[in-house]
């Protein structure tokens, strides 16, 4: 069995189509395989999901983080999602027979890589000092917040010594992970105060679901009103339970949810035709499954196939 690590590198920039597609290119380019990408002009975020063998990923993450200092200047960039960086945040995930220490010690390899460009970076998830840490901690105040300098206890991990973050490209978050899905549920005749105190209800700070992060946010592009989360292991807290939840409490406020949005590939729990159907998720695809694109890597990789499919983007 091959070892497979997945990133996910989010990038603060998700208006500029050029750029993003650049960012695409520019992982593709060091041989590992895009699955997914995606770019929202609201969070003004791009999202690109790969895989390929530890050195691969390694290579393909500095050369994104290159192409951030480049091209992304955080000084310009608004947007609702919260962020830090240009690269903002940048999880390793065991896949295959990868470990948890495989997917950390890339994290650590490619952190220090980045370091050595000029980008602060702090270790979250598995790959920070205490295990664990997480990212809303390390992003509270954004980028603007961050200027005159780190607050204290927050200093970052790489290059030693840095006390203030990148003038244009901020700070980059560097982790390790297990499988999460994150995904967006929007709602219609609600607004975004109502949407922001389900979100307080439901995620796990606020004593709702175990491994649940979740802010409710309105899109003015699009002028519509969602709940953006992320679920840590949704094979531990079901999906389903989580939507319910929601679609009672924008009932209960006299709206409705009117869709579901999944960022990035995904994971075995939404593959049930139960599951689609009663999240509101449009059809997805084969090629948006997590685990069959891991499967039909490793096959090809161990049949000397090395070369990108088209269905990749």
């Amino acid at each position: 069995m091959a070892k497979v690590l997945e990133v996910v590198p989010n990038f603060s920039e998700g208006r500029d189509l050029a750029k993003v597609r650049g960012l695409v290119d520019t992982v593709s380019a060091e041989g590992v395989e895009v699955l997914d990408w995606s770019a929202d002009p609201d969070h003004h975020r791009s999202v690109i999901t790969y895989i390929g063998e530890p050195a691969r990923v390694e290579a393909a993450a500095v050369a994104a983080a290159r192409f951030a200092i480049e091209h992304i200047d955080l000084r310009s960039h608004e947007g609702v999602h919260p962020r830090i960086g240009a690269l903002d945040v940048l999880p390793f995930v065991p896949l295959a027979d990868a470990r948890m220490e495989d997917a950390v010690a890339s994290a650590h390899r490619v952190g220090r890589r980045i370091g050595e460009l000029g980008i602060p970076v702090l270790y979250y998830g598995m790959a920070s000092t205490s295990p664990g840490r997480g990212l809303s901690e390390l992003r509270r105040g954004g980028f603007e917040g961050l200027r005159d300098g780190f607050p204290a206890g927050l200093l970052p991990d790489e290059p030693p010594g840095a006390r203030l973050p990148h003038p244009s490209a901020g700070v980059t978050c560097v982790g390790a992970r297990n499988v999460l899905l994150a995904w967006n549920v929007f709602v219609a005749g609600v607004d975004v105060a109502d949407a922001r105190a389900i979100a307080a209800r439901i995620r796990e700070r606020g004593g709702g679901f175990r491994g649940l992060r979740a802010l409710g946010i309105h899109l003015p592009r699009q002028d519509r009103v969602q709940i953006s989360m992320n679920l840590e292991d949704p094979s531990r807290t079901s999906p389903i339970e989580v939507f319910e939840a929601i679609e009672r409490e924008v009932i209960a406020r006299g709206g409705s949810v009117v869709e579901t949005e999944v960022i990035g590939m995904v994971p075995d729990t939404l593959v049930y035709p139960a599951a689609v159907n009663r999240l509101l998720l449009p059809d997805l695809g084969p090629s948006r499954v997590l685990s069959r694109r891991v499967a039909q890597h490793v096959l090809e990789r161990m049949s000397g196939r090395t070369e990108i499919p088209d269905s990749a983007e």
